[in-house]
């Protein structure tokens, strides 16, 4: 097995309000879109972010955890300046992301802050001077 990720899917509850937070409201542009289905968008080189309706979702894979919390991951976005990381959470804020938590220098020598999508899947926005974050930027 490559070692590399294709898919990242998400199971929404609300197509039509991810497919607005995330088209209309961040300004991505959908790959495939399948009203009340899948809506899938291109995330890089050989990565594409799926957003899957929970009812197909489940069917499928099976059925999803439900409870209070947040659910243990987070999607990263990383970008070169500090300046960048506080655009785009001003970017989410607009779109109508909550919560959302301002940037912070953190211990390990980044810069990041968090936004929720309308699922509540939490999204870090940062810039990471090290070697590894070097490598994940375009």
């Amino acid at each position: 097995m490559d070692q590399r990720i294709s898919f990242v899917t998400l199971a929404v509850a609300d197509l039509d309000r991810s497919r607005a937070f995330y088209l209309d409201g961040l300004g991505w542009a959908a790959a495939l879109d399948v009203p009340g289905e899948v809506l899938m968008i291109k995330a890089g080189e050989h990565l594409v972010l799926s957003l899957w309706s929970e009812a197909g979702f489940e069917a499928e894979v099976g059925p999803i955890r439900r409870g209070e919390g947040v659910a243990p991951l987070t999607l990263s976005h990383n970008v070169r300046t500090e300046a960048e990381v506080d655009a785009i959470l001003g970017t989410a804020r607009a779109a109508g992301a909550d919560p959302v938590t301002e940037a912070v220098e953190r211990d390990w020598g980044g810069y990041t802050g968090y936004f929720g999508d309308p699922d509540g899947f939490r999204w870090e926005i940062a810039t990471n001077p090290g070697p590894i974050g070097q490598e994940v930027l375009p």
